[in-house]
């Protein structure tokens, strides 16, 4: 049976996207006739014994579909800029030009002399689970979604950047780092209706700030021919603003693979979840790291602390830089003793949770103008919802 993707849309009872009657580029051009196509994806409920996908599997693997296809997007904007630049020598060769500013390499190199080949690696790997998910649905007769017409977004304007429009926004970011006392707490765990974790970066989290150089202004004047290079306080933090992104974005699908996979039916579907989820992981843990070097400076209203420099036990326990691994805490009871976990891994209301958190972040500002979207935004809604009503 051929699910079809655009009858997403087909689920009246709970379109946002209509029903708040939002003036969208993208729906103006959807038919009545597309909105009740024939093999509606709200149809009946394939069990997958033909080689199909189950409905709910499909809806999982199209929502993280997207997922990757965003992350694609956003990685490839920072490879562009502050990628390593070895096309044709590197294994790593992404097929567009990388490393464009040298100013923004040595800076985001403050915080790790390879970053450049670690931002090429992990652009690589999401460009590859976004087209390798794209083509699994359709080796099994179930249509991608095509989010392509989306790409709209102004992208960096710095000098030698290609002028196409972009997925989602690098530029006015407010960047969550929660995720930082997360995992070092030994006694808190999201999943258990714990809250309050502090952010390591407390500026971050308010405002809005540029990851990526947004101009050739942004990158100001710097010296790279010394030893160390001098960078302007500017754009190094723009570079440590990346940095904490970086962790931010990977711990996202850290959890997310997990989650979902609780609610799939085909052991295939599950083994490719299982497969995904832990290169996510990967990144993470990479990123964290990395993170936790970004100078102590300050720019403006953004000041990046020193996160080693409290005397308090407690205090520096919950922020010491090279605490990287996650801390035991406690899993499904506080009865049992506590174990390192990632954390958060309830599967209710997953995929919604990290459409919420994109939005949060600012990736998709930009999607909506004067209180009009182009209809982004309820496109992912509606494709969480659909995967979180997943069932096994």
């Amino acid at each position: 049976m051929k699910n079809s993707v655009q009858p997403v849309f087909d689920k009246r009872n709970r379109r946002s996207f209509l029903k708040q009657s939002v003036v969208a580029a993208g729906a103006a051009t959807m038919s009545a006739g597309l909105l009740n196509a024939p093999g509606s994806f709200a149809g009946q409920e394939d069990d997958g014994s033909n080689g199909s996908l189950t409905k709910g599997d499909a809806a999982i693997l199209r929502f993280l579909q997207v997922l990757e296809t965003i992350e694609a997007d956003l990685w490839t904007q920072y490879a562009e800029l502050g990628g390593a630049t070895k096309q044709g020598v590197s294994l790593i060769d992404l097929g567009f030009t990388t490393g464009i500013s040298p100013d923004y390499t040595v800076a985001l190199q403050a915080l790790d002399g390879d970053m450049p080949q670690y931002i090429a690696d992990n652009t690589d790997d999401e460009i590859s689970h976004a087209a390798w998910l794209k083509a699994f649905l359709e080796s099994k007769g179930a249509d991608p979604v095509d989010v392509s017409k989306f790409a709209t977004l102004p992208p960096s304007q710095v000098t030698g950047v290609p002028t196409h429009g972009r997925l989602t926004n690098l530029m006015r970011l407010t960047v969550d780092t929660t995720w930082w006392t997360r995992y070092r707490s030994d006694s808190k765990n999201p999943d258990l209706g714990d809250t309050g974790f502090a952010n390591a970066i407390p500026d971050l989290a308010n405002g809005e700030h540029p990851a990526i150089p947004r101009n050739d202004g942004d990158i100001g004047t710097n010296n790279l021919t010394v030893n160390p290079p001098i960078i302007n306080n500017h754009l190094q933090a723009i570079a440590n603003t990346a940095g904490f992104h970086f962790a931010f974005i990977e711990q996202g699908g850290s959890s997310l693979y997990p989650s979902l996979a609780q609610r799939v039916h085909s052991p295939e579907v599950l083994r490719i979840l299982l497969s995904i989820g832990p290169t996510e992981t990967s990144h993470f843990q990479t990123w964290h790291d990395k993170a936790g070097n970004a100078p102590n400076i300050t720019d403006g209203d953004l000041s990046f602390p020193n996160l080693n420099g409290s005397n308090d036990p407690k205090v520096a326990g919950m922020f010491q830089t090279n605490l990287i691994m996650p801390e035991p805490t406690f899993f499904l009871s506080r009865k049992l003793p506590t174990i390192s976990i990632i954390r958060p891994t309830e599967t209710e209301g997953a995929a919604m949770g990290a459409v919420q958190a994109f939005i949060d972040d600012g990736l998709f500002r930009g999607h909506i103008v004067n209180g009009k979207s182009d209809g982004f935004i309820e496109l992912l809604k509606d494709l969480a919802e659909d995967a979180d009503e997943a069932r096994r």
